[in-house]
């Protein structure tokens, strides 16, 4: 919808549940023109009209459970029911035309069967804030025709020219006069009413007022013998009271010295019954330490058996260790001397094991040259005599080549499977060196392990002493923390017991409710972490020795109250105890006390008693509700001065107290059931308990953590002889693999050797096969001769004589190159199986007698008999302390004993005497009382004898009491014969006098109101026939200006009919269709389409008269003639150009007036919609639609 034109394409219309539209429908967006809706009979259109006159319009209200339920989708054909129906309507609000600030106002009505809701902006609210807030943007409620439903027309058609005045009416607003007429015509009625029961009350009270003139004179009789008799009375009451305040003099000096005794005896009793209880604390104290000394007695006694005992075996323990001391460094000595002497020898072996390698290696190098100059020799020699003997062997020159080639090749062939052999050597020698430089590695490993092992033994020895030395402090530290246990644990169950008697005390000075309540609290308040819970009243201040009595008598059962934060907490302390059943408490929220602010008086012997108390400042309400309101004063006299004078309650430093309302309290107050002391009694043992808890806590986490450390250390000490005994499994393999390995090596270097000789003799042997192939090569293409040439034969002879030197020199080499080798190998053999193992053996064996984790050391033995000795010693010297202590503190016990027994037997005297002083004290107060009692008597029934003259005393003053009461009894004789007068007759006829005058002046008010109200009807009359006159004007100009535009041949007009009075009595209508021709009719002499023409014209005229921003129109055009349906549509062309307009209708005349189009439809189901629609398919669905009006 739109409030103005602009931006109404942004506005919509939502319904949901409402009648035939079962589903939420929105229809958006409307023009802000113009909107026609169409649709077929029976598809909704008049419910959707209805959706809209349900949010902006009055038709729905007051409605009914079944009026409601018809508004719902019926669905008793569907799965589900509809429960609530709603239609939503958007408003644009860009022109601020609604009193809001945003750009869109949305009203929402929702309906049920249970209720009826409106909303703005998603706000509930009220019909009358929707009804304002529509007023507000100009929907008028005077003016109700911006929504036209079906009927309407007819119904204005039909209309007499009084109920057209009516409407007219309605339009001028004349509602509200008629209204407030109404109100002040009732005024008036009401007035006039009560003015005449005035009237006939002011006859009755002057009637009455006669009567009670003529019974003065018999009343003022009886005042004069009544005064007589109330002087006499005072008289005698004075004199009474004279002699009750005699006695109160003498009974208060008596007191009053038997309370200064008493005062006395009191103060005697109370220091002494303090002396008892300091004494039993004393004593308590005493026994405690006295039981503590002798455990600590008993303690160390034992300790001194442990250590003796173990002193005792550590002595035994250390004479064998002696024993077996010298045997093994004996031991030790000689297999260090061995070790030291095989390593000599070792290092000696192997310089000569240098030695004659590097001469066996010259050796072998001699050897190979000799051999290689021998086998060429030889190589030479064979040649050379096979070249002398070929001249036999082959015919020719031809056939010695031949010969010779085939030879040379076959030795060519020898010479490559010589070097291939020889590579073969060469490889295996490489392999061999690569595997005896690996050994080699290993070997040094594995000596570098076994010196590595040697290094970490002694560090785990180190490691394993330090961790034993300190498991044997912390053991010595755990003792100590075990005896401070024990003296914790001793100390804590007495601070307990304590603190159960203290408890029990303080339980014995309230009721168990109360107890258990209290407990109850503090229990809940820790379970549930309640942290507005303060505690009692007792537990939140303190106060000097002095004021204790008076602050305790004050607070009475007060002290045991809860202090709270709020009522909430209160509220939930009570919830757990009333589920839990716990007791009963009386709670005290901060936040709910308002105690009055109280005036005290400045003065010395006036304490306030607020004043001497010590709490938490946020506790302040609480402790005024309590002590706010009273003061401590030396005496009862000054305390009673006080209260009389200042309005507060005031109490003695004795516990009497005096209240405001009158009443007195006191007697004797027993010390020893004193609150505040068992209080605090409470509190100091709680806080010992407390205390020691905590101390035992920490003691025995220190003991745990000791116990961890100790355990660890254990742990770590196994570890460490783990460790050492795998070391220990591990030096055999590793002697035994370092063994092998060595074995191995000398192996290896062995082989290698003789693949390097295997080499050597290759490479001889090779170069001698290449001498001979290289004689007989060249010997090919020599002449083939039978003879040397004379050069080979004298190199022949000198080869032939010099090959036994060398065959000699060469068996010398070989000789002495074995010798070096069975030399080199024996040494190798004598380092690697004898010195090396021995050598093995006696470290192994020297450090397996230098273990330090084996069985111990004297050192570590002698340090433990010195500890324990240093103990044994301390020992002996906190024993004698402690025995010392028992004694002293024995004999400190029967002193406190002796002392105490003695201070009791003189209380117990004195308190017989104590009894009977509080019994004398009752009969005092009572007497005392009785005297009070007696002079309040007196007081009371002065005061009852009323005002008397002044010389009412003076007169009777000098006669007799038997006098003034034979006086007495005449008097009262005389003024019973007078009793039957009315004593209220001057107090009824000044009263009457009183009310008549009122009455009169009421009266007169009744009429000046009355003339107020003929005034104001005047003027309330005045305006209506002006708004009328005025409406009527409007109403008619615009009539006759629409009239004129629907019908431009004819004229129409209103006439304002009047009565006799000249009083607005209807409204006609002439019309003339053709000016031209006829006279002027009235409606009911027109047809039916004539009719709703003018009907329509004096709806249109309304609204020219009223404008709003949106009009809804249901079908106006169902009876007009057709010659006449264009001119409507027209005009609401035309006032659709300043204002929204949505009209139904089943003609096509308003469609193609219209700017927007939309069919309402059908489904199978009973289900409406609404969709937006070209003016064309409008057209089509108006012309193949029925003719009937109804949707």
């Amino acid at each position: 919808m739109a409030a103005a034109r602009g931006a109404a394409d942004r506005q919509t219309l939502t319904i949901h549940g409402f009648k035939s539209f079962r589903d939420a429908v929105a229809v958006d967006p409307f023009s802000a023109h113009h909107n026609v809706v169409v649709g077929r009979n029976g598809s909704g259109k008049s419910n959707f009209f209805a959706a809209v006159r349900f949010v902006l319009g009055n038709a729905y209200t007051s409605m009914t459970r079944e009026e409601r339920q018809a508004l719902l989708y019926d669905s008793s054909g569907a799965t589900s029911a509809t429960l609530s129906a709603y239609v939503e309507i958007v408003f644009d609000n860009t022109d601020a035309r609604f009193p809001t600030s945003g750009d869109e106002v949305v009203l929402r009505r929702t309906v049920s069967a249970a209720k009826d809701e409106f909303m703005i902006d998603r706000k509930v609210a009220t019909r009358a804030e929707v009804g304002n807030l529509l007023e507000s943007a100009g929907f008028s409620r005077s003016n109700p025709y911006y929504i036209v439903p079906q009927g309407k027309i007819a119904h204005i058609t039909n209309a007499s020219d009084g109920e057209r005045l009516a409407l007219l009416k309605e339009v001028a607003g004349t509602r509200v006069y008629e209204q407030r007429r109404d109100e002040s015509v009732a005024l008036q009625r009401s007035t006039q009413d009560k003015a005449h029961a005035i009237t006939e009350l002011l006859a009755q009270i002057d009637s009455r007022i006669a009567e009670l003139g003529k019974e003065q004179g018999d009343l003022k009789k009886f005042h004069a013998r009544d005064r007589e008799r109330r002087c006499l009375e005072y008289t005698i009451y004075q004199r009474e009271l004279a002699d009750v305040a005699e006695l109160l003099d003498a009974h208060e000096g008596d007191r009053r010295r038997e309370v200064d005794q008493s005062n006395s005896r009191r103060a005697e009793f109370v220091q002494r019954d303090q002396t008892i209880a300091r004494l039993e604390e004393q004593l308590a104290g005493a026994e405690q330490q006295l039981e503590q000394a002798t455990l600590d007695r008993t303690q160390l006694e034992q300790e001194r058996r442990e250590l003796s005992r173990e002193r005792a075996h550590l002595d035994s323990a250390l004479e064998d260790l002696h024993d077996a001391e010298h045997g093994a460094a004996d031991r030790r000595a000689h297999l260090e001397a061995q070790l030291e002497a095989v390593a000599a020898q070792l290092r000696a072996k192997d310089q000569a094991l240098a030695r004659e390698s590097r001469t066996q290696q010259d050796a072998l190098d001699a050897l190979e040259q000799a051999r290689g100059e021998y086998e060429r020799t030889r190589a030479r020699i064979a040649a050379l005599y096979a070249k002398q003997g070929r001249a036999a062997q082959f015919p020719s020159q031809a056939a010695r080549d031949e010969a010779l080639e085939q030879q040379a090749e076959e030795l060519a062939a020898f010479e490559a499977t010589l070097r291939e052999l020889q590579a073969d050597t060469q490889r295996s020698v490489a392999a061999g060196e690569a595997s005896l430089a690996q050994l080699g590695e290993r070997r040094a490993a594995l000596e570098r392990r076994a010196e590595q092992r040697g290094h970490t033994l002694a560090q785990l020895g180190d490691a394993w002493r330090a961790a034993k030395q300190q498991r044997d402090e912390l053991t010595e530290r755990k003792k100590e923390l075990w005896k401070s246990e024990t003296k914790t644990d001793a100390a804590l169950a007495h601070a307990r017991d304590q603190l159960s008697a203290a408890q029990r005390a303080l339980a014995t000075t309230m009721d168990r409710a109360t107890a258990a309540g209290i407990q109850a609290v503090e229990a809940i308040a820790q379970r549930e972490q309640l942290h507005g819970v303060y505690g009692p009243l007792y537990q939140l201040f303190t106060v000097d020795e002095r004021y204790k009595t008076a602050v305790e008598a004050t607070a009475g059962a007060a002290l045991f109250h809860i202090v709270v934060d709020t009522d909430a907490t209160a509220s939930r302390l009570l919830e757990h105890l009333g589920r839990e059943r716990a007791g009963r408490v009386t709670l005290m929220p901060l936040n709910r006390l308002r105690p009055e602010p109280v005036s005290y008086p400045q003065a010395q012997d006036a304490v306030v008693m607020l004043r001497k108390l010590q709490f938490h400042e946020p506790l302040l309400p609480a402790f005024r509700q309590v002590f706010g309101k009273t003061i401590i004063c030396p005496s009862l006299e000054v305390a009673g001065a006080y209260v009389r004078s200042a309005g507060v309650n005031a109490i003695t430093l004795d516990g009497d107290q005096v209240h405001r309302r009158g009443t007195l309290s006191g007697g004797y107050h027993d010390p020893r059931r004193s609150r505040l002391d068992a209080v605090r009694a409470v509190q100091r043992w709680l806080g010992e308990v407390r205390a020691a808890e905590q101390a035992l806590g920490e003691t025995r986490t220190a003991l745990g953590d000791l116990e961890q450390r100790v355990t660890q250390l254990y742990t770590e000490m196994h570890q460490l002889e783990l460790r050492r005994q795998q070391l220990h499994d591990a030096r055999a393999p590793e002697h035994d693999e370092l063994t092998w390995v060595r074995r191995s090596e000398a192996d290896t270097r062995s082989r290698l050797a003789r693949l390097q000789r295997q080499d050597a003799d290759r490479g001889v042997e090779l170069a001698g096969v290449a001498e001979r192939r290289a004689a007989l090569l060249s010997e090919v293409g020599t002449p083939l001769a039978s003879q040397l040439t004379a050069a080979e034969a004298g190199e022949l002879e000198q080869l032939v004589a010099g090959e036994g030197a060398a065959r000699e020199r060469l068996a010398q080499l070989t000789r002495r190159s074995v010798e070096l080798a069975e030399r080199t190998s024996a040494l190798s053999m004598e380092i690697d199986e004898h010195l090396l193992r021995t050598k093995g053996d006696v470290a192994s064996r020297l450090e397996a007698l230098a273990d330090p984790l084996g069985a111990g050391g004297v050192s570590d033995s002698e340090m433990a008999a010195a500890s324990v000795a240093r103990q044994l010693e301390a020992n002996a010297a906190r024993l004698r302390a402690a025995e010392e202590r028992a004694d002293a503190l024995a004999a400190e016990v029967r002193a406190l004993e002796a002392r105490l027994d003695g201070v009791r037997s003189s209380q117990s005297e004195q308190g017989g005497d104590m009894a009977r002083q509080a019994k004398l004290t009752e009969r005092f107060a009572a007497k005392k009382q009785r005297l009070l009692e007696q002079r309040e008597r007196c007081h009371q029934q002065i005061r009852d004898l009323g005002v008397l003259p002044e010389d009412a005393f003076r007169s009777y003053a000098h006669q007799s009491t038997d006098t003034l009461v034979r006086q007495l009894q005449r008097a009262k004789a005389a003024l019973a014969e007078v009793a039957h007068v009315n004593k209220r007759a001057v107090e009824q006829y000044d009263s009457f006098t009183r009310q008549r005058d009122a009455l009169r002046q009421r009266h007169a008010d009744l009429g000046a109101s009355a003339r107020s109200i003929d005034e104001l009807l005047a003027v309330l009359d005045g305006r209506k026939a002006e708004a009328i006159e005025r409406t009527f004007a409007q109403v008619a100009e615009h009539f006759a200006d629409v009239f004129a535009r629907l019908v431009p041949a004819g004229r129409g007009r209103l006439v304002l009919l009047r009565d006799g009075a000249q009083e607005p009595a209807g409204v006609a209508i002439e019309v003339v269709f053709d000016r031209r021709h006829g006279e002027p009719l009235r409606i009911h002499q027109l047809s039916g389409g004539q009719k709703s023409l003018v009907a329509l014209a004096t709806v249109f005229a309304i609204q020219k008269c009223d404008p709003a921003p949106f009009y809804l129109f249901d079908e106006i055009d169902a009876n007009l003639d057709a010659q006449y349906r264009g001119a409507v549509a027209r005009m609401v062309q035309e006032l659709a150009q300043g204002a929204q307009f949505i009209t139904t209708t089943f003609r096509p005349e308003l469609v193609r007036a219209a700017d927007k189009c939309y069919g309402v439809l059908f489904g199978a189901n009973k289900v409406s919609s609404v969709e937006p629609i070209e003016q064309e398919q409008a057209l089509q669905f108006v012309a193949a639609g029925e003719a009937a009006p109804t949707g």
